[in-house]
């Protein structure tokens, strides 16, 4: 009998999630990503722009493959026009951590307020983060395309 339980012992414990080796990563993640954005939403470009590396690539339904330059001359504008009010919200699916390489799947909801009008965006997305040498999780590629939804 003590071998049956040992053995039904060791099948439960093994049937028990993992501790998450990748919880302070996972968590730093989740931190830049709200800090984006809280950025975004507070109209903070340079803030808004330090999420993405400098060799980022963006990859968006409709649009040619932009570099940093691009995406953060874009969010400036974007950002810079006192007419409209936008606000994002994200929706973390997923995240895949290993090592210095970490990808997220998520949705982003853009809410935009112009003339009196409201309209709201979703984008479905998937982040490239690789940790950079000073220990900062950085956009390097994503991809990114609107979705339609039903009303």
């Amino acid at each position: 009998m003590k071998p049956l339980l040992t053995g039904l012992t060791l099948f439960l414990l093994a049937s028990l999630p993992a501790p998450a080796a990748n919880r302070p990563d996972e968590e730093a993640i989740r931190d830049r990503l709200a800090s984006w954005t809280k950025a975004f939403n507070d109209r903070d470009a340079d803030k808004v722009c330090d999420l993405f590396a400098d060799d980022v690539v963006a990859t968006v339904r409709g649009a040619p493959e932009a570099g940093k330059a691009e995406i953060c001359g874009r969010l400036r504008k974007a950002l810079a026009m006192p007419d409209r009010k936008l606000a994002y919200a994200s929706n973390i699916h997923d995240i895949i951590i290993s090592g210095d390489l970490a990808v997220v799947r998520l949705t982003w909801t853009l809410t935009m307020q112009q003339g009196g009008k409201t309209s709201v965006t979703t984008d479905e997305g998937m982040d490239v983060f690789l940790r950079d040498p000073d220990g900062v999780w950085r956009i390097h590629r994503y991809l990114a395309f609107a979705v339609e939804r039903d009303e």
